[in-house]
């Protein structure tokens, strides 16, 4: 189904990829060593959210819902993330243009912690209704619980959401919910995986997303 803008009324941001650009800065460093920048995205994938990685291979070899659950247990368990932030260009601008018109929530895996220390950093916490970590719910993503969560605080229904992410976890995500669904390119998903988990709208940057909202 084509992406219908006239159905959007809350929107749901992923954090790493999406808004915060923290993760290339490793990604750099890798490259000296591994001479792949494919290679190296995939290992900080690894590292920083194993979770999403194992989606991936589940996609390939059809164990989505064992792994699913694997990946709840790990966002649970898994070290915190490293503590120097990046932002991803245009994102503060667009933030505040699109807060006009539209209830906002953090939907993300990370630890609050470190979530609320990038948004407070950037000074974003103010766009947001509600922040959705990886603990907030019984489950997080790719399970549909954090959008219902985000749902409720911004007043609107699932399907009136619009979850935006970078890999295929929050597509998942988003399509359990009901919601609709934005891949974007500027983090560690491919356009390919990101069409195949059923995304709606395909962008190269976060900041893209104004041209189709306002």
């Amino acid at each position: 189904m084509p992406f219908d803008a006239s159905r959007v009324r809350g929107l749901c941001f992923d954090v790493d990829g999406t808004l915060s650009d923290t993760d290339d800065l490793f990604v750099r460093q890798l490259k000296r060593y591994l001479r792949s920048e494919r290679l190296a995205r995939r290992l900080v994938m690894w590292l920083e959210a194993p979770g999403n990685a194992l989606l991936g291979l589940a996609d390939r070899l059809g164990i989505d819902d064992e792994i699913a659950r694997l990946i709840d247990w790990i966002a649970r368990h898994r070290r915190k993330g490293w503590r120097e932030f990046l932002i991803i260009p245009g994102v503060p601008q667009m933030l505040r243009n699109l807060s006009s018109r539209y209830p906002m929530a953090i939907v993300s895996t990370r630890d609050e912690e470190s979530t609320r220390q990038f948004l407070d950093h950037f000074q974003l916490t103010p766009f947001f209704r509600v922040v959705v970590t990886a603990l907030t719910c019984e489950h997080t993503k790719p399970y549909p619980d954090p959008i219902f969560y985000a749902a409720r605080a911004m007043g609107v229904k699932p399907e009136e959401c619009l979850m935006i992410g970078d890999t295929t976890v929050d597509i998942y995500a988003g399509r359990a919910a009901g919601a609709q669904t934005v891949g974007v390119l500027c983090g560690f998903g491919e356009e390919k995986e990101l069409r195949r988990a059923g995304a709606d709208l395909i962008l190269p940057t976060t900041t893209e997303l104004e041209r189709y909202l306002l």
